[in-house]
């Protein structure tokens, strides 16, 4: 009889582990549910169709339904999990018609994800508060504009924040951030980094407001505006950009561990506390690489490297996840940002001594015509000198120096071996040296 493989969430990590169920066992009967009406579409997108550098957001479906049908997957859209039943290895499930059903498996993936986080703020209730989570959030979000929106108010200066910020400003609104803490991408960058970006956005006329909570949300039905620090501000449309939280009900109420960090506790085949049954994407623990211990890092790249790993063993195979890092980039107008490993600043909270080296560069020879700026902060280990975290701020070349450090984060590299690094050079692409190298040197002599 074939294995019976059911998956709950039909997106990066999902649909990832789908594949891999596939390629591992070609006999299975995979079942992939999703509440949505559309499956694997890339959420991390929808800022840059409001902004108009994508135009439409039918472009995000990376799946169309061929593939699931290709793939041999019986795709469920519109249909809930309501409950998992793990003596009897059955999810009960309810279609979209009102019908319900019982479905068996004999390996079951949890990919439910993460839904926006919303503080107890006075007047969080009213209507026209806008999240940016899904296909159908993004639609709303367009529609407003298309509406006549002039203003628009977006509480929290994360990635998701700032990229929607900047993306409703590109279609000619006035915009305002707010953030609670001292600086904006607080998860992402030290505070000497961050306001390198914050003075940028300014520069292009985002009103940055940092170090004020936002206390109540106001407008008699309708959101009109925030009350932050004291001071109103008032806005067309106000978008929530709180961050998300690991959507874990339907795992809990089936008696599945949580861990430290509130998400599904795994192990590294990401196995949950109950056999034949895993947990993958933003719902799902991982291990920091650095500190080696629990860590939630809700990226599209970790979901589809957890829903493979999944998938492999849910149909037999032998897969293990090695840990986070982290790892993120974004472009923000024409600068890109991206950080991996620990900052500074949790380097501290996790009690590890540090050194930085930071350094400002160009990112081809300056004689060279279109020679952009770039700086990089090197964050390593004391004792050790391991390179353990890097924030680049640039024009372009951003990218692939991340996914450098992050190498050499996981090969336990020194600060020592990076700055003796063999580097390429040419005039028209990079400086004679290479500005990790670089900032090496300058963590080598605060060491001396």
């Amino acid at each position: 009889m074939p294995r019976r493989i059911v998956i709950i969430g039909a997106h990066a990590a999902g649909v990832d582990a789908a594949s891999a169920a596939r390629k591992t066992d070609r006999t299975a009967e995979i079942t992939l549910i999703t509440d949505e009406k559309h499956p694997g579409y890339s959420r991390c997108g929808l800022p840059f169709v409001i902004g108009g550098h994508i135009s439409s957001f039918s472009n995000l479906i990376v799946f169309p339904p061929a593939y699931f049908q290709m793939m041999k997957i019986n795709l469920r859209t519109e249909t809930k999990a309501t409950a998992i039943n793990t003596q009897n290895k059955t999810v009960d499930l309810q279609r979209k018609d009102g019908g319900s059903e019982t479905i068996p498996y004999d390996s079951l993936i949890i990919a439910t994800g993460a839904s926006p986080f919303m503080p107890p703020i006075k007047g969080k209730e009213k209507q026209g508060i806008y999240s940016l989570r899904t296909l159908g959030d993004g639609e709303a979000i367009d529609q407003a504009v298309k509406n006549g929106a002039k203003t628009a108010l977006v509480m929290g200066a994360g990635l998701i924040g700032l990229e929607t910020a900047i993306g409703l400003q590109e279609r000619g609104l006035q915009v305002t951030v707010v953030e609670m803490l001292p600086q904006v991408l607080p998860q992402m960058l030290d505070a000497d980094m961050a306001k390198a970006i914050q003075e940028m956005l300014e520069q292009k006329g985002i009103n940055i407001v940092v170090g004020k909570a936002v206390e109540e949300i106001v407008g008699a039905e309708k959101a009109t505006g925030v009350v932050a620090g004291g001071q109103q501000y008032n806005a067309d449309l106000v978008v929530s950009a709180f961050g998300v939280r690991a959507n874990t009900q339907l795992a809990q109420n089936a008696g599945i561990a949580l861990g430290d960090t509130k998400a599904i506790k795994t192990n590294a085949r990401m196995e949950t506390s109950i056999k034949d049954i895993y947990a993958v994407g933003d719902c799902a623990e991982s291990v920091h690489i650095v500190t080696q211990k629990p860590a939630l890092m809700q990226f599209g790249t970790v979901a589809v490297r957890h829903g493979k790993v999944a998938g492999i063993n849910a149909a037999g195979g032998y897969a293990l996840f090695t840990g986070v890092l982290g790892s993120s980039i974004s472009r923000l107008y024409d600068t890109d940002v991206g950080s991996t490993g620990l900052t500074e600043g949790a380097a501290q909270r996790a009690r590890i001594e540090t050194i930085t080296g930071t350094i400002t560069s160009k990112t081809k020879a300056d004689y060279y015509p279109g020679a952009l700026p770039i700086k990089v902060k090197l964050v390593v280990e004391k004792e050790s000198q391991k390179i353990i975290g890097a924030q680049i701020i640039g024009g372009e070349e951003v990218t692939q120096r991340i996914n450098a450090i992050s190498f050499a984060i996981q090969k336990q590299m020194t600060a020592r071996e990076l700055a003796k690094a063999d580097t390429a050079y040419a005039p028209p692409v990079c400086e004679t040296w290479e500005p990790l190298v670089l900032a090496a040197e300058m963590v080598l002599m605060k060491l001396r």
